[in-house]
């Protein structure tokens, strides 16, 4: 077997945000984001990771595909770990290999991390990745994590098994437009705040850092908490699938903050008017660090109560500036024979929304 360090290893593709000179000095990529990892072209017999994790309680997943095929899909425990991902195969046949991480970095659990530090191969080599036909950026909640695309209707522990960010509609998406790929996404956060109405917890304040979510030490030690170079990669589209968790923030009850601060969502006038408010501030920012990209903002897989707030919310962002590069589009809602686990969209619904993201997206770019 043949044995070489991440960053030594040829032709690997990283998949995902991560803080390029924070990795090269702790010597691994660390993925952070839901859907991160990264991209082989392998020619040889065997093929195997080395990686390294940690957690508390809210374990890391790893899935694997094979020429676009799933090929393994599993927890990994604490510490470094060798993974094969496969032997025995045709030596001299090239193959396609992605790896993500399934699950979404985990603000509750500071010690959550995956991170690769090297690969053992053997029958052959690697090659260079072909260059994908355009970059897509996600950014969303609990749908574009895949929470529930997992598992059967009847689960309803909120584990990390039931997440697997390879299935959602975002990834999907990405393969059939043949894209390169980024989620940035968190389960129950918005566009003004969390289903249960934290404040904090919404995806704009935290877009232009690395990965905020992701805390502790030893992820802080990979600059998630750093501003992100934007001008590293910039997408050809940013596709934002928020405001489930405003419109369930609307029937919440009111947050209460350690010194007595209040917050809440409201469905009234006001409280519409501040969510669209919201929504045309974090496309103008948006814009600002995408500067070529078309902006989608997609909504309605598990209802859509919001969805003329957000439309005109793009609409107005539209008239406010001028640029005509911004788009809504409603999405197709899961019923009983689509559901997945926690009460989420199953593999159907997520397939349906991505041929409907997918067409817009061919239409656009």
């Amino acid at each position: 077997m043949k044995t070489a360090s991440i960053f030594e290893l040829p032709y690997c593709y990283p998949l995902g945000r991560y803080h390029p000179s924070s990795a090269r000095q702790a010597g691994a990529l660390p993925l952070l984001w839901a859907g991160s990892g990264l991209e082989l072209r392998f020619s040889g017999s065997e093929l195997r990771l080395l990686v390294e994790a940690d957690f508390s309680e809210l374990e890391p997943w790893l899935a694997a595909e094979l020429n676009g095929a799933p090929l393994l899909r599993m927890p990994l425990n604490r510490g470094e770990q060798e993974i094969c991902l496969f032997r025995g195969m045709t030596p001299g046949v090239p193959k396609r290999v992605r790896v993500f991480k399934e699950t979404q970095p985990a603000a509750g659990d500071p010690a959550h991390r995956l991170w690769i530090r090297g690969a053992a191969w053997s029958g052959g080599g690697f090659l260079p990745v072909p260059r994908p036909a355009c970059r897509l950026e996600f950014v969303g909640d609990s749908l574009t994590s895949g929470e529930g695309v997992a598992g059967a209707v009847e689960e309803t522990d909120w584990v990390p098994a039931l997440f697997s960010a390879s299935q959602t509609w975002a990834k999907r998406t990405a393969d059939l437009l043949e894209a390169d790929f980024r989620l940035i996404s968190q389960s129950g956060w918005g566009v003004r705040s969390s289903w249960d109405n934290v404040p904090g917890c919404n995806l704009p304040a935290i877009y232009d850092r690395v990965c905020a979510p992701a805390l502790g030490p030893r992820n802080q030690e990979m600059g998630t908490q750093l501003p992100h170079n934007f001008s590293s990669w910039q997408p050809d589209a940013v596709v934002i699938n928020l405001g489930t968790n405003d419109a369930g923030a609307m029937s919440s009850p009111p947050w209460r903050g350690p010194e007595g601060q209040s917050f809440r969502q409201t469905g009234d006038a006001k409280g519409l008017s501040l969510l669209e408010d919201a929504a045309v501030g974090f496309l103008k920012d948006l814009r600002r660090h995408n500067p070529a990209a078309k902006l989608v903002w997609v909504y309605g897989m598990i209802g859509g109560p919001l969805g003329p707030c957000l439309s005109e919310a793009v609409e107005r962002f539209r008239r406010e500036t001028g640029d005509r590069d911004a788009c809504y589009l409603p999405l197709p809602a899961v019923t009983a024979e689509t559901m997945g686990s926690r009460q989420h969209p199953g593999p159907l619904c997520h397939q349906a929304a991505a041929a409907a993201t997918a067409a817009c997206l061919r239409s656009i770019l």
